[in-house]
């Protein structure tokens, strides 16, 4: 007989229940505006670290390729361009073929977005987030902000942002990663990072990891560290090895944006990868967008936390072999 029951036990959901509750009185009380956007749409991502599920459908009587949301990110940027004001989302997201004990190819993610907010003031907000939703857990939270550099200096002993590639594949050959990435060093300092500096962020204390390699940046800004070496304007999150959060102060400039989405789909057609729609609405959305900083929180992973388990199969029902 086909085993029909859910990975998760009722304390689970319950217990989910619970936390979205929580963040909806969080956001309630700082008003923050709840607001939905669509799921599929006819643009699709082009970081070349991340893979959209596809799905055709009929509009307007023509069958189009659409792509199911990596992140609300485009469409509740389109919102603020219109004038939302500060606003969040709890929505579904996929990522394809993303499966394992802390991955499952459809995710729940909690999105938000503060006009006029520093990264460090979102940080601030995201701690309080953090007390209220972890709170039979934690009596107080005091997160340790740490750049990306000098993570990486405190483990390898290594500096991300000037390591020569030689450098780089030095240092994984020398703590035992001998694999061949070949000249692709933004994939040694990738390696790096997940097996050595990743798995111990956040023990101790919940961890805000700061100013990240320029070419991280994504849709975030680049600045000028207090070394004077140039860096992604972004932070992520990490509990106990977990990464929970992903944070940008958001690029508005949309001739840079442009830029980078045309040199991610020349990087995807040079590793054979399909080049992804650019979201044109995004991009005349962008100059009217007010300076704001946003992030991206990963409720399953959060639950993860809220419940002290170790395997994300716990806090879902139905993980996608089993959908």
């Amino acid at each position: 007989m086909m085993d029909y029951q859910p990975t998760c036990d009722l304390t689970a959901m319950q217990a989910r229940a619970k936390m979205y509750a929580r963040i909806r009185q969080f956001f309630a009380e700082r008003n923050v505006l709840e607001v939905e956007t669509p799921i599929l749409s006819q643009a699709g991502v082009t970081d070349v670290h991340l893979a959209s599920v596809a799905a055709q459908r009929h509009v307007a009587g023509q069958l189009q390729t659409h792509y199911l949301q990596t992140s609300p990110e485009f469409a509740m940027k389109r919102l603020l361009a219109s004038g939302s004001g500060p606003i969040y989302q709890i929505c579904k997201v996929f990522r394809d073929d993303e499966h394992g004990r802390k991955h499952n190819s459809e995710f729940s993610m909690l999105e938000w977005y503060r006009p006029g907010f520093s990264l460090k003031e979102l940080m601030f907000e995201t701690t309080d987030l953090l007390s209220v939703c972890l709170q039979e857990r934690f009596s107080e939270l005091h997160p340790l902000v740490l750049s990306y550099k000098h993570a990486f200096q405190d483990r390898l002993n290594i500096n991300p942002l000037q390591a020569t590639l030689k450098q780089l594949k030095d240092t994984a050959n020398r703590v035992g990663l001998n694999l061949d990435l070949g000249d692709d060093r933004l994939g040694y300092i990738d390696l790096l990072f997940s097996h050595f500096v990743e798995p111990s962020l956040g023990f101790d204390t919940p961890v805000f990891l700061t100013d990240f390699p320029p070419e991280l940046a994504s849709l975030a800004k680049v600045k000028q560290d207090q070394d004077g070496e140039w860096v992604a304007a972004r932070f992520e999150l990490y509990i106990e090895g977990l990464e929970l959060a992903n944070a940008y102060d958001e690029l508005v400039d949309a001739e840079v944006l442009r830029q980078r989405f045309e040199q991610d789909n020349q990087r995807r057609a040079d590793l054979g990868l399909s080049i992804m729609p650019v979201d044109e609405y995004l991009l005349a959305a962008l100059p009217q967008m007010p300076a704001t900083s946003g992030i991206a929180l990963g409720l399953d992973r959060l639950l993860m936390v809220v419940t002290q388990q170790s395997r994300l199969d716990k806090v879902i029902t139905f993980p996608a072999h089993l959908a």
